[in-house]
């Protein structure tokens, strides 16, 4: 009995003191998502890559918004929400604690207005995704205002619109040309 207390107290303290201390994490570790609206433009990329279905983008009730929201009952910290956004709107933190007194407290949400086409006016993308790409496109053509009024009007336009008022005139696109000459 003596040789064990001698080498309990050789060893000292090996657990750590927690709720008194800060732990000490990996650089990698994966805690709470961590949602940055302004940066999101509604993609749903996140949602899509999701397995535990902790995030999800549905209609919102007043129709002309999209909601994006996220469950952290479900989540299971495998960051592929981080991994697919396209403008890193989403990382996860080293934040872990996360014991709440009400359940709508694990609960996050944001909404996006919702594009209507200029056509038919059927909701179609989410408005911030489409000013988003122009500003890519801007950025890297360096359009006149002209044009990117242009392709405003083009991208504010749903694909069945675009088909039948040929937005993208299909006369102008010859595929099948080559074929054609070697039939005769």
């Amino acid at each position: 009995m003596l040789k064990l207390i001698k080498k309990v107290l050789k060893t000292g303290t090996v657990t750590v003191a927690y709720p008194f201390k800060p732990l000490d994490l990996a650089a990698n570790f994966r805690g709470k998502p961590q949602y940055n609206a302004q940066q999101c433009v509604g993609c749903g990329a996140c949602a899509n890559a999701c397995p535990s279905n902790a995030l999800t983008m549905t209609t919102a009730d007043d129709g002309a918004s999209l909601r994006w929201q996220l469950f952290l009952g479900r989540c299971i910290f495998c960051a592929r929400c981080e991994e697919v956004c396209p403008t890193a709107a989403i990382r996860l933190s080293s934040e872990f604690e996360l014991a709440v007194w009400r359940k709508e407290d694990l609960f996050e949400s944001a909404d996006f207005p919702i594009c209507r086409c200029r056509g038919c006016g059927k909701p179609y993308a989410v408005q911030k995704e489409i000013d988003f790409a122009l500003s890519l496109l801007q950025e890297s053509a360096a359009l006149s205002d002209q044009q990117l009024a242009d392709r405003r009007q083009q991208y504010e336009t749903c694909p069945e619109c675009k088909q039948r008022l040929r937005v993208c005139a299909s006369d102008r696109i010859d595929i099948g040309r080559h074929l054609i000459g070697e039939a005769h």
